[in-house]
């Protein structure tokens, strides 16, 4: 096995963790192919597939806070799939250009979105005790507009995902976030299947991607309340960074 193949197991290890505790860890993987020199839709393409298990598992892994909550989590998984239909279609259909002009952008928002998510979600406490516990046409289209962009890119889909449900539903964070990991879960396994059907896709990377992310989709789950956030967010920070200078030298 490569250096290659161990720095791309790493990376699909920490996207599945960070995946199941906040969400971006796309930051992670994307920039990480793109520096071994894989083409930006390519890369993207079988990331997307790779991420599904650790998806998996970190659905698995938030199953007791997901009690009471799974036919919410179910009704705006449809939104959120629908979503990610139009995304990834939005993805082959576009010039590959369109991709790497966008890209640097959405990497660079999606850096911004985690380096805000703590406010985000002080702001989400002083606001929860009005929210309703039940979903409504605001949450649909925002969660189907979410789900496009998870199916085109999907950097940071969590955090927006957990600022959305945050402040629309009357419910825990622990809560919410297990809905998040469905609804971002649902969002790449339906971009996935299209992917597999119609795009290219570089198998080893997503074999790789997929290995490791289920490992580090089921720790994150279970370790993720543990984990220092603000550490996570400067490698987050860090990687973005370096992926939007790779992309536009």
């Amino acid at each position: 096995m490569s250096w290659r193949d161990l720095a791309i197991l790493a990376a699909g290890f920490a996207a599945g963790g960070i995946n199941a505790v906040v969400g971006s860890g796309t930051l992670i993987t994307f920039p990480t192919l793109v520096a071994f020199g894989y083409q930006p839709v390519v890369a993207n393409v079988s990331n997307t597939i790779g991420l599904v298990p650790g998806s998996a598992a970190g659905v698995a892994g938030w199953r007791r806070e997901l009690r009471g909550s799974v036919r919410l989590a179910l009704e705006l998984a449809v939104w959120s799939a629908a979503g990610a239909v139009l995304g990834a279609e939005l993805l082959l259909q576009l010039p590959k250009s369109t991709f790497k002009t966008i890209v640097p952008v959405i990497i660079g928002l999606a850096v911004v979105l985690v380096l805000v998510q703590p406010r985000v979600s002080r702001w989400v406490d002083e606001h929860r005790p009005d929210r309703s516990r039940r979903a409504g046409p605001t949450v649909w289209l925002l969660v189907f507009a979410t789900g496009v962009y998870g199916g085109y890119f999907g950097a940071a889909q969590g955090v927006i995902l957990l600022g959305i449900l945050g402040v629309t539903l009357r419910e825990s964070l622990h809560v919410v976030n297990a809905i998040r990991n469905v609804l971002a879960g649902t969002a790449n396994l339906v971009a996935g299947l299209l992917f597999i059907a119609v795009a290219h896709v570089n198998w080893t990377v997503a074999a790789l991607i997929g290995v490791s992310s289920l490992a580090g989709g089921w720790t994150g789950a279970h370790v993720g309340r543990r984990l220092p956030a603000p550490v996570l967010r400067v490698v987050i920070v860090a990687v973005g960074t370096l992926a939007i200078v790779k992309l536009v030298a």
